[in-house]
């Protein structure tokens, strides 16, 4: 066994070794563990208000706003008129849904948020594809998944054994193991980044109005997220942030997720 691993096995929440990713077991640690960690959930927090604030900037309509892939998320918690959904039945949320199949009528929905969801996605066409059909002509979905940059890139290349960092994936697809293993870290970099041409040229409806890496990075990584260990205690949290500000002008290189706003043509 490498070093690195030794290290990563180490830092890994206890709680989850052995357990499958695809399993509702999987799922309940991951709860319980959001709820242990004040850090982790002021870091979601922000990605919640991030979603509702580009949605009140960019989007238009009057139609619902859709959380998909939610998981143990509490956006609704936060933001009690969103539907909460995921494509596994979970009594905290209010629907499932696949992303790729959507269960809503044409033209109905005015934002759908997905955090940490877009590249697990086996087939993005078909969901850029839901997207042109559910959404209203200036509504639009926001879209926060693992950044590019240079520390994010070796950060996921080594974090986890279920997923990987490849930006070298010729095709969108990825016929996994399952909704959480086998997926493509790098797939938002590919679809939004690397193939934009191929997006727009594919979906003339959809364009994409803002690309930008997120700042909470230091707090993301010392809360260890939902599957590692907490490395700092909480009362440092205000210090982080603080950190975080000073140091948001390198976010193109630290950063460790970033925000897509894809809006629908009117």
């Amino acid at each position: 066994m490498s070093f690195l691993k030794k290290i990563r096995t180490w830092l890994q929440e206890p709680r989850l070794l052995g357990k499958n990713p695809d399993s509702v077991e999987f799922l309940d640690v991951h709860r319980t563990v959001l709820q242990e960690k004040p850090m982790m959930r002021e870091v979601f927090t922000e990605f919640y208000d991030a979603c509702i604030n580009l949605d009140k900037r960019y989007f238009t309509g009057t139609g619902k706003r859709v959380e998909i892939g939610a998981g143990v998320s509490f956006f609704k918690k936060v933001y009690p008129e969103i539907v909460s959904t995921d494509i596994k039945p979970t009594p905290h949320l209010d629907m499932v849904v696949d992303a790729l199949n959507m269960p809503f009528e044409n033209n109905s929905i005015r934002a759908i948020y997905g955090i940490n969801c877009f590249h697990h996605f086996p087939n993005p066409d078909k969901f850029f594809n839901e997207l042109e059909r559910v959404l209203e002509p200036g509504g639009g979905c926001v879209l926060i998944d693992p950044y590019h940059g240079p520390v994010a890139s070796v950060f996921y290349k080594n974090v986890f054994d279920t997923e990987d960092f490849n930006k070298e994936q010729k095709e969108w697809t990825n016929d996994g193991l399952g909704v959480m293993m086998d997926a493509n870290q790098a797939l938002s970099y590919i679809v939004f980044t690397r193939d934009a041409d191929k997006l727009r040229a594919a979906h003339p409806d959809l364009e994409i109005v803002l690309q930008k890496p997120l700042t909470n990075y230091m707090r993301y990584l010392m809360c260890g997220g939902l599957n590692f260990r907490q490395l700092m205690p909480t009362f440092m949290s205000p210090l982080l942030k603080f950190k975080e500000w000073l140091l948001s002008p390198l976010a193109t290189v630290f950063g460790l997720h970033h925000v897509i706003v894809i809006r629908k043509r009117k």
